[in-house]
């Protein structure tokens, strides 16, 4: 019923090659693999846990491991069955019943159960296991007392038998399908994370496409085909090589020499121009809108960010216009979270003027006329530091002093989700792409109050209670004929949101991957609108 009631915000995904119809519904066979592909990567990957991986570098080598009740036609916006064979929605949008799919084993030979996907959402919400997704997952009946520590799992989830599970929600959630297709909602098994605690995501079990085969810290992944897997001719490769610690520059010399299939990090900001013009890379180069938006943080915890009149005063000296021409103009200038073809995307908001002249006027207002110091978080991948220096000029000429840290991306993750660590972070490399194609999804994880936690991705940490009813009750508007009042609600909740400033949006960037002659695009080399940048399951090679 909801799907149906968000069809029309779906956006279209540049595909390369034919789409996968039916794929959902195949009977379980052997895969029909051939070959490998090599992928590259600067940074190491930090995770391989459904409930805390969350960074478009991970996000698609999990979305490879371990299956949810719900996924994405690849390429699309569209919702179709992937654990789940089927569900129905009561009429009231407050119980959705899911039939499973039969015969699915997790990668340790144990078949998939119901009591598996009960397991997996109480462990996600459970504050021991600090998952940045807890949120997404408010709308749950028994949600406020299961995350406070305060009870052993979700009451709303039912184990009717073992093929299906039936969840109860508190409120009608509007987005709710699209939940179940996170990562986060991705199923595991509780005798593996009984096994290895913490050291879960190093050693990942799921029902997913591939398997970990080896994982040597610092310098390569393997993922090995899973022979028995749902989806019949899936995947179609034996095996993914992600090699860490690669240069972009390195990686891309690389990939002309035939070394390397995927170009994880994208097209070197240096060597942009050079590539976008040279006709030998004009099939190799795949590029498609995003829903992204690139921010500056401001943590409002910390002075002098906790004072409005500060925040007003950095969103009008950052020039937007000269960060797009750093990046060689992939981009456009932002005004507001929403990304422009995101549903609820203001066209009537002008935002904050460039205006450094005001933003010195506001400093002194707020009892800074003599200037402040204070450090700006930047992952170490080109260009983000020379943005992040770029940011440094904007707020030296309005009396700022800003000292730049640049670390590797995981390194910025973790400060920003410590409230008492990054006064300020520039999200390049981590910049928010859409989890799914609703504004909710750029409300509660980066700006609502339940984001605003250890561990979390509100690395703003913004919390305003009355807006955050606000985005509850558009959340609960799931009617069909109430689609167009919860957008213009939508609308207003981040234009007030920018009355408050925790961010400086930047711009809203299209995305590039580039691929080596050999691979073979059926729905597998992408761009899609929402986080999953490539979808490995369907690469096959020549």
């Amino acid at each position: 019923m909801f799907s149906k009631a968000l069809k029309g915000v779906a956006l279209a995904a540049l595909i390369v090659g034919a789409g996968l119809a039916g794929a959902a519904t195949l009977p379980t066979h052997a895969h029909a693999g051939e070959g490998s592909i090599t992928v590259t990567y600067k940074d190491d990957v930090s995770t391989l846990d459904p409930a805390i991986g969350y960074d478009w570098q991970n996000w698609s080598m999990i979305k490879s491991l371990f299956d949810g009740l719900m996924d994405y036609k690849p390429g699309t916006t569209e919702l179709v069955p992937d654990l789940a064979t089927d569900y129905t929605v009561s009429d009231d949008g407050m119980t959705y019943t899911f039939m499973l799919r039969k015969g699915v084993k997790f990668h340790n030979g144990r078949e998939f159960k119901a009591s598996d996907v009960k397991y997996t959402l109480d462990r996600v919400v459970n504050p021991k296991t600090q998952s940045p997704g807890a949120g997404f997952f408010d709308t749950i009946k028994g949600f406020d007392t299961a995350s406070a520590g305060e009870a052993d799992g979700l009451d709303g989830i039912e184990v009717v038998d073992d093929y299906t599970v039936k969840f109860t929600l508190k409120q009608p959630d509007a987005a709710f399908l699209h939940k179940m297709a996170l990562n986060f909602a991705h199923i595991v098994p509780k005798e593996a994370v009984d096994e290895w605690g913490q050291d879960f995501g190093k050693h990942p079990v799921g029902t997913g496409a591939f398997m970990l085969d080896e994982w040597t810290l610092g310098q390569r992944l393997v993922f090995k085909a899973n022979p028995q897997y749902h989806i019949a001719g899936i995947p179609k490769l034996d095996s993914i090589v992600v090699e860490v610690g690669q240069e972009p520059v390195v990686a891309l010399l690389r990939l002309q020499r035939g070394e390397v299939d995927i170009a994880g990090d994208g097209i070197p900001p240096a060597k942009f121009l050079e590539v976008m013009n040279d006709p030998e890379y004009k099939d190799l180069v795949v590029s498609g809108e995003q829903l992204h938006t690139g921010y500056v943080t401001l943590n409002t915890k910390i002075p002098p960010f906790d004072n409005v009149k500060v925040r007003q005063a950095v969103n009008m000296a950052v020039n937007k216009d000269r960060i797009v021409r750093v990046i060689n103009g992939r981009a456009v200038p932002a005004n507001q979270p929403l990304p422009p073809l995101m549903p609820g995307y203001n066209t009537d908001y002008k935002g904050y003027a460039f205006d450094p002249n005001k933003a010195k006027e506001l400093l002194a207002e707020a009892g800074y006329e003599d200037g402040v110091a204070t450090t700006l978080f930047v992952a170490n991948t080109d260009p983000q530091p020379r943005i992040a220096q770029a940011i440094q000029q904007d707020l030296a000429s309005i009396g700022m002093k800003v000292e730049i840290k640049s670390l590797a991306q995981a390194n910025v993750i973790a400060a920003g989700g410590e409230a008492d660590q990054a006064p300020m972070i520039w999200s390049g490399g981590m910049a928010w792409i859409a989890d799914f194609p609703d504004p909710s999804n750029f409300y509660g994880p980066i700006l609502g109050c339940g984001g605003a936690v250890p561990g979390g991705w509100n690395w703003s940490w913004y919390c305003n209670e009355e807006l955050d009813a606000e985005a509850s009750k558009a959340d609960a508007m799931a009617d069909p004929s109430q689609a167009e009042a919860r957008i213009d609600l939508w609308r207003d909740i981040f234009t007030k949101v920018m009355d408050d400033a925790p961010w400086v949006p930047v711009f809203n960037e299209q995305r590039y991957t580039i691929r080596s002659p050999r691979l073979v695009a059926e729905d597998a080399i992408l761009v899609d609108p929402v986080h999953i940048p490539v979808h490995y399951d369907y690469i096959a090679v020549k």
